[in-house]
């Protein structure tokens, strides 16, 4: 399984951790879970912009006909 080491300045892991301790995980899954999340989110946002441009490029191909 692949794996990511990623450096983190100490008030950066701090935050890190308290925020995993809210959460009541530990650090690792918790980092793991954000990190995902992130890339779910932007992949989102990905294609909901390319599906906002494929209909205003559909509308705009329509009425150039």
């Amino acid at each position: 399984m692949p794996s990511l080491n990623i450096s983190f300045t100490d008030e950066e892991h701090a935050l890190l951790q308290a925020a995993a301790q809210r959460a009541g995980q530990a650090l690792k899954p918790f980092a793991h879970d954000a990190v995902v999340n992130a890339a779910s989110e932007y992949r989102q946002k990905v294609l909901e912009a390319a599906q906002r441009s494929a209909a205003w490029s559909k509308e705009l191909n329509e009425r150039l006909k």
